[in-house]
């Protein structure tokens, strides 16, 4: 397959081969599609087997949000079944993305992967199927699951090498940093293993000098850039959770703003570690800040993300969930009577669902998205009697240019869904 003729991973296998190192394979270990998939994993350990690296340790990132919160061990077991045909790879650390995969900035949790990747601290199971049993034992479902190490212990040591599987960036690049930057000060590391090399799968930002095993596509006439080509002005908001969405995502991967582009980031609450605890999270100062913003006539164009419905949603928490839609139903109804108390127009939409599903159909909490169609409102007092074609998420950004009268480029294959 396309992996393993790829030359940046054949490069890093062959230069631990060479230097008789071990390779570290990290990664969400899910089939859930949204930051990794477990094929991929599979497919490398047979590409370096092929290419006689001797010792594959594999670690890995329990999901339980983008998958059920008790599937791991199903996970574990494929994975030690897939092993076990291929002849080659061992589990060396179990762990929930909690942990290994955090992108708030929460050096603690980093530095416990840390720990258990590079010197072998947590705690001990003789295999992947004890850790995960002692994890849900202790009341730990995927996500949540302290880091576990397979004994006996196969660290992150000075010559070896580090492919990272994870496609999406945002959960991958703390860990990265923790390994790779040399003015790192999330938490003391002490020694930092100098590796052969570390491969990103994809380029998870633009800032780190290391090999990416598939380099992001420019993509042209994305929205961003044809709102800047006009000379509209745009605004991006979000609280920390999904700041990389309205910017890094919406700007097709880049992390740089357009022309006319503004950012505004409103932290995400720390004071808890998961926002069960705190559905409202900063949604109330996401709209206190955007009115201002709104109200102040500075924007044509305003991309605003509230994080609760799928933050929440993730939790399984259903009291919190409702919560959640309460608080984001309250804010945004100061949003709408803003915008239309200024003459503009809105969009309300989502790009998946979550929070509409809390309950799986065995009874058991559900953490992960859903597939269902996503609503599609336009508030608005022009187009009062208006109408909306039934679409997909193309047809958005052509709708908004719609609503703007700017002409839709040629790239956007998707249509404006507004019928007057």
């Amino acid at each position: 397959g396309e992996l393993s003729r790829n030359p940046v991973l054949c490069q890093a296998m062959d230069a631990v081969r060479g230097s008789g190192g071990k390779l570290h394979l990290f990664g969400l270990l899910s089939d859930g599609g949204v930051h990794s998939h477990n094929s991929h994993l599979y497919a490398l350990v047979r590409m370096a087997r092929d290419r006689g690296v001797s010792d594959i340790c594999i670690h890995a990132f329990m999901d339980g949000r983008d998958t059920p919160p008790q599937s791991g061990a199903g996970y574990l077991q494929e994975l030690e079944t897939e092993l076990q045909t291929i002849g080659a790879g061992r589990v060396a650390t179990v762990m929930g993305r909690f942990y290994a995969m955090d992108r708030d900035n929460r050096w603690d949790r980093i530095e416990k992967a840390w720990l258990a990747l590079t010197r072998g601290l947590g705690e001990k199971a003789a295999s992947s199927a004890e850790a995960i049993a002692s994890a849900y034992a202790a009341g730990q479902t995927d996500e949540f699951v302290e880091p576990r190490v397979i004994q006996p212990a196969a660290t992150v040591a000075d010559g070896d090498a580090v492919i990272f599987y994870n496609f999406r960036a945002d959960r991958a690049r703390e860990l990265t940093r923790a390994f790779n930057q040399t003015d790192f000060d999330g938490f003391d590391r002490g020694a930092v293993p100098k590796l052969s090399s570390w491969v990103c799968m994809t380029e998870y930002d633009e800032t780190f000098d290391l090999p990416v095993a598939f380099p992001p596509e420019s993509l042209k006439d994305i929205l961003g850039e044809v709102l800047a080509r006009a000379g509209k002005r745009q605004l991006r908001i979000a609280e920390t959770e999904k700041y990389a969405h309205v910017t890094f995502f919406f700007n097709g991967g880049v992390e740089v703003a357009f022309e006319n582009e503004k950012r505004v980031l409103i932290p995400s609450p720390k004071e808890v570690a998961t926002y069960d605890q705190k559905p409202e999270m900063s949604a109330w100062e996401v709209t206190e800040t955007v009115i201002e913003e709104i109200q102040s006539g500075a924007h044509d164009v305003i991309i605003l993300n509230f994080a609760n419905p799928d933050m929440v949603g993730h939790t399984g928490v259903l009291d919190a969930a409702v919560r959640a839609m309460e608080t984001v139903d309250a804010c945004l109804g100061r949003v709408v009577e803003a915008v239309l108390g200024v003459g503009g127009e809105l969009l309300i939409t989502a790009d998946h669902g979550n929070c509409e599903k809390m309950v799986d159909e065995q009874g058991q909490p559900h953490t992960a998205h859903t597939d269902d169609p996503v609503a599609l409102l336009l508030v608005s007092d022009r187009y009062r009697t208006a109408r909306l074609n039934r679409g997909i998420l193309a047809d958005i950004a052509p709708t908004m240019l719609a609503l703007l009268g700017l002409d839709k480029p040629e790239a956007m294959t998707g249509q404006s869904l507004l019928q007057v």
